[in-house]
């Protein structure tokens, strides 16, 4: 399992840890993911993601999965993602 946001595409980044003598080691920066059941109202079912939690303010803030899909760049998405905006745009359309 990577640690990337399936809807933000936020990665791990990679950065110093700077002392106090102003030594300086490599350290990660990892993302704040965790695992959500969010309901797609298109598609009328319960959708499994490992997201970011800033991901899912913003889904939040979007009005909920199925516009936050249909709003997101295929670039940033991960092939999950890309496949439940496929299933909604098709739903929508139909």
């Amino acid at each position: 399992m990577s640690r990337v946001c399936e809807l933000t595409g936020k990665g791990v980044q990679v950065g110093h840890k700077v002392s106090h003598s102003n030594r300086k080691t490599k350290r990660r920066f990892l993302p704040n993911l965790v695992n959500v059941t969010l309901q797609s109202d298109a598609l009328n079912r319960a959708v499994r993601l490992r997201i970011s939690a800033n991901g899912l303010r913003s889904v939040e803030h979007r009005g909920g999965l199925d516009a936050f899909l249909l709003k997101a760049a295929d670039g940033e998405l991960s092939s999950n993602a890309l496949d439940l905006k496929r299933e909604i745009s098709k739903k929508l359309t139909a």
